[in-house]
């Protein structure tokens, strides 16, 4: 049809005229009043959506940057230095992501004071899930906390996960598709890290973070999304075997192909450059600025990253939420993490505009803007 490949200008005027004309249907404004109210609705209404509840679970155990002396050659100044991190949270032997993932959603449902009736879908973003192929982790979360009317499914975008499950529930409330929505980012990273390693076994650590959507929420009012991904750098961040392009066999495993292997330097130049990017895009279609920014909550990757992203943006560090120093760096699970602690700290003030940004193995990239 005549303008159908169109390309849509992000501009804030059509970003708004486009919500505008999915939240009223396709009829014209010059249409008498009666006319319209006596006209039916058209299915599809975006609904506004917002943040109900939030929670997060870190695990009992520490590990702290004195005992990775111990373990491998390298100094808790070193690791402070280059990663701005203390101590990490690591889950137990016994316990899996789908243990994490239950604790952080059974703290945000009590939070936003919901039964388990009340909830229709149940989202977990990990890239590390219970099992390989099946079944997916969010229907194991789903059976542990009685969501019996829940549909459930997974999302790896790596440490976009997070970021990304938030775009594709907030669409599904927003359509009126479900309800309410259990959106998980769990990781129990300390599998797939090589404790001999010391280039990486400094980074990660173990955790979970939860948020619960609806449309009756009184914060946190979901405006945008942003995602991008750029397949040409999968193998900056990655595992190399256990998947179907290098399946698990005895080689794979003495030669440890099973743990995570990253090349920092390009990592560093990637996710500043992207977290800048996104935060600048987002607030550009909105028709806001910088100064209208009240909290950043970027991937708590590393310190020196985020420092760096917030000085290519010229935000101040006291508008950027950081924890990493005492999380480390927990993939999928770090976004959640920060927002539930900025909510318990008196970080987020009513009206504040809130961004939260992320990058991560494949390459990707996105973010959410919110009005909190």
């Amino acid at each position: 049809m005549p303008g159908r490949d169109r390309e849509f200008a992000a501009t804030p005027q059509t970003v708004k005229r486009h919500w505008a004309i999915l939240r009223n249907g396709h009829r014209s404004a010059a249409q008498p009043k009666a006319r319209r109210e006596g006209v039916r609705r058209s299915p599809f209404v975006v609904r506004q959506v917002g943040i109900l509840g939030c929670g997060s679970h870190l695990p009992e155990r520490l590990l702290t940057n004195v005992e990775l002396e111990r373990m491998v050659e390298t100094s808790d100044d070193w690791i402070v230095a280059r990663t701005g991190m203390k101590e990490r949270h690591l889950a137990a032997a016994g316990e899996a992501t789908s243990d994490l993932a239950t604790a952080a959603g059974r703290r945000a449902l009590a939070n936003a004071g919901l039964a388990p009736e009340d909830v229709d879908l149940v989202v977990v973003a990990t890239t590390t899930p219970d099992h390989y192929c099946s079944p997916s982790t969010a229907a194991i979360v789903q059976h542990k906390l009685g969501l019996t009317r829940a549909g459930a499914f997974d999302v790896n975008a790596a440490c976009t996960s997070f970021v990304t499950a938030l775009s594709a529930a907030h669409a599904m409330v927003a359509a009126g598709t479900v309800r309410n929505a259990l959106v998980i980012g769990a990781e129990k990273l300390s599998t797939v890290v090589d404790y001999t390693d010391r280039e990486t076994c400094v980074l990660f650590g173990d955790g979970a973070g939860a948020f619960v959507l609806g449309t009756d929420a009184a914060q946190g009012e979901l405006l945008d999304h942003l995602l991008g991904a750029d397949g040409s750098g999968a193998e900056l961040i990655q595992v190399p075997a256990g998947g179907s392009a290098s399946p698990a066999r005895a080689d794979t495993v003495t030669a440890s192909r099973h743990f995570i292997q990253l090349r920092g330097r390009q990592v560093f130049r990637f996710a500043v450059a992207k977290m800048a990017e996104v935060v600048e895009e987002l607030l550009v279609r909105h028709g806001a600025s910088l100064d209208d920014l009240d909290l950043l909550i970027p991937h708590q990757a590393n310190l020196r990253i985020i420092e760096a992203a917030a000085e290519r943006l010229r935000l101040p560090m006291e508008r950027v939420f950081v924890n990493v120093e005492r999380t480390g760096n927990t993939s999928a699970a770090s976004v959640p993490l920060a927002l539930d602690e900025a909510m318990q700290t008196g970080r987020l003030k009513k009206g504040a505009l809130v961004c939260l940004v992320a990058f991560g193995g494949g390459l990707t990239w996105g973010g959410s803007l919110l009005r909190w």
